[in-house]
């Protein structure tokens, strides 16, 4: 156990309320807030930014990612150097 992390879903109960990492299929990749989430790993974001060669390419603002589409979600603080 690392972190408090047992289980996948660990990994996103612990994001809530922080930012996320999310690259999709089709090279797409946004950055915003975990509100909530479901078994299908169906994602709500606020303040999403899509994100392109690491700038911000839009702001989108309350979004709904759909769990089918999503190649990876990792905590933003680890990929883009943020605390």
């Amino acid at each position: 156990m690392v972190n408090g992390i047992e289980r996948p879903l660990d990994l996103l109960n612990n994001s809530k309320g922080k930012e996320v990492l999310v690259n999709l299929k089709g090279d797409k990749q946004f950055v915003g807030t975990l509100l909530a989430f479901d078994i299908h790993i169906n994602l709500v974001l606020d303040n999403i930014k899509e994100m392109e060669n690491n700038e911000i390419k839009r702001n989108l603002g309350l979004g709904f990612l759909r769990g089918d589409t999503i190649i990876f979600i990792s905590p933003a603080s680890t990929v883009l150097g943020k605390e």
